[in-house]
Formats: structure tokens, C-alpha cells, sequence
């Protein structure tokens, strides 16, 4: 068999997909945050790692209350969610308001709830490893029932987060079901 041809590139941060994180936080005084992150992920079964500058107001908002939440962003969101991306609040005080997000306090950690994003994981800071990651713990996650079926469990076909597509700086729909996990490969044992 002939392998196709194939083209380096060298390194770069090209992983996909990537989730597009919109990690909101209250600062000192109570005053709500987020931005955009796409350099995160599940950490262990309960955990999750935020790869975060030192210098982000969210950063420092995490330290001060010890708490974020992490919510994804979906296809009905893609305005706002990339505009806390691309201004910081360390520069633009109401970032939040401006980009149209309105937040309410999580009723499980010291940290807003983004009403319009529906799924967000409620998160309690475990620790901040040596290479400056946040590692956070998972208290809670909570699911706007709008993006429920009739079973109660998530459904993509209303949900419809994006990701990000680091080559083209692009956002896309992830939707299509092709396959079952920890199932599908049965068929070749």
C-alpha cells in the first residue's frame, strides 16, 4: 500500500478540536469576568487544567476567590464569546457588559454563571502547577434544560458548541454522532 503524501509543518499549537472555554470569575470586589481560553481541558475524571497567563484579571480573580466555572461556547454565541477573547479586563473594566453575557452566581462556587452559555462546569481551585497551570475541581455541572431531550441527557443537535480551529483561527459546529465510543471497535476484536 502507497502512503498518501504528507506535508510538515514543524511545531505548532495545532490540536484539534480545541473547546472554546469561556472561563468566568468574580474579582474582589464581586464584579463578574470572563474570557475566552481555548488551552483547557479535563485534568482527571473530576478535574480540569486551565493553561492560563499570570497576567489575565481572570487569573488573578481565581487566586483572590478560589473558584471559576468553565462554560462552552455554542454556535448561537459566537460574538460575545470571541470578543471576551480578544479584550481584557485589566484594559476594559465592563468587558462583560459590553459583550452582551450577563452573569448570576453559582449556587455551588464563589463564581458567576454565564446565563446565555448552557453547559458549564462549577469549579473549585485545587492548586497551580509549577509551569503556572490551574488545576480546578469539578463541584458541579450544571445543564440548561434547553439543551436537554426528552430523557433529560444533553443533546447536540440543540446544544451545538464550537471549537476552535487554531491552523485558519476559525470557529466551528461540532454536531454530526459518527460512531460509539468504547463500542464501535468491537467489531474488530
Amino acid at each position: 500500500m502507497k502512503m498518501k503524501m504528507r506535508k510538515d509543518f514543524g511545531t505548532k499549537s495545532w490540536f484539534y478540536p480545541l473547546p472554546v472555554l469561556i472561563i468566568a470569575t468574580y474579582d474582589e470586589q464581586g464584579k463578574a469576568d470572563a474570557m475566552n481560553a481555548a488551552w483547557g481541558g479535563l485534568y482527571d475524571a473530576d478535574k480540569v487544567v486551565l493553561c492560563l497567563s499570570a497576567g489575565h484579571k481572570t487569573t488573578k480573580n481565581i487566586m483572590a476567590r478560589k473558584a471559576f466555572t468553565v462554560s462552552f461556547a455554542d454556535e448561537a454565541h459566537v460574538i460575545p464569546a470571541d470578543y471576551v477573547g480578544m479584550v481584557s479586563a485589566n484594559d476594559e473594566p465592563d468587558k462583560l457588559e459590553k459583550s452582551g453575557f450577563h452573569a448570576v452566581k453559582s449556587d455551588k462556587v464563589d463564581a458567576p454563571l454565564i446565563e446565555e452559555l448552557p453547559v458549564t462546569l462549577e469549579c473549585t481551585l485545587m492548586k497551580v502547577n509549577e509551569d503556572g497551570n490551574i488545576i480546578g475541581k469539578i463541584e458541579n455541572v450544571s445543564i440548561d434544560e434547553s439543551v436537554l431531550d426528552e430523557k433529560g441527557e444533553i443533546d447536540f443537535a440543540k446544544f451545538r458548541p464550537i471549537a476552535f480551529e487554531p491552523a485558519h483561527n476559525g470557529y466551528h459546529v461540532l454536531k454530526e454522532r459518527v460512531g460509539n465510543a468504547f463500542s464501535d471497535g468491537g467489531r474488530l476484536k
